[in-house]
């Protein structure tokens, strides 16, 4: 069931600041990178923007030579793999699961060449793994949680850093959660200018 979510600018910002959204792939060690899921812009003061939240996953792939294979759906526990067919390298399901039921796993079972892994939710980019080399695997796992923040000059799709991650520090907890408003306040100017605050309001649980 997707969840349905509302941004809505209830600050006392003048500026035009830009809005992102993004999860952790908390199966990886590493937090400096991550993907901007959800980029809103031009959101003015009393606007709001309604967007989807849904459960299922798309897993693509990319190759070496530069090859696109087109994402199929997944859920999690579901392993995919990249092969060497007659025609080509191509993208398909397992046989077996992934290791946790909590994740989700792409292998590259090629003789040889590396491959990229991407993740999409909602058709939008959410966590990649570039350089998976022959019998490795890309493993993605994601809690039911969002973090949101204002930071500038972020597209949609894009790799953060870690300087700008850590701008980025709210943490929404979604489990539960049929739909719900994310309420931005604060900003203002001068000495009565207040820290962003992000919170969910009109909470609607499964």
């Amino acid at each position: 069931m997707d969840i349905k979510l509302t941004f809505k600018n209830e600050s006392q910002e003048v500026r035009n600041n830009t809005i992102v959204i993004f999860q952790k792939n908390v199966a990886e060690s590493y937090d400096e990178i991550a993907v901007a899921w959800k980029v809103i812009k031009n959101c003015g003061i009393g606007d709001y923007h309604p967007f989807t939240y849904p459960l299922e996953f798309m897993v693509g792939a990319t190759d070496s030579n530069g090859n696109y294979m087109p994402p199929q759906a997944a859920t999690i526990g579901d392993m995919f793999e990249v092969v060497m067919e007659r025609s080509g390298h191509i993208l398909r399901k397992g046989s077996q699961p992934a290791t946790s039921p909590t994740e989700v796993e792409v292998k590259n079972n090629l003789p040889m060449g590396s491959i990229s892994a991407t993740i999409y939710r909602n058709g939008k980019l959410l966590a990649l793994k570039k350089i998976v080399n022959p019998q490795e695997k890309a493993v993605f796992e994601f809690l039911p949680k969002i973090w949101i923040g204002v930071a500038p000059d972020i597209e949609e799709g894009s790799v953060m850093d870690s300087p700008v991650i850590q701008t980025i520090n709210t943490e929404l907890d979604l489990l539960g959660i049929s739909s719900a408003d994310i309420v931005m306040t604060g900003g203002g100017s001068g000495s009565e200018a207040t820290p962003f605050k992000f919170s969910l309001q009109n909470v609607k649980t499964i």
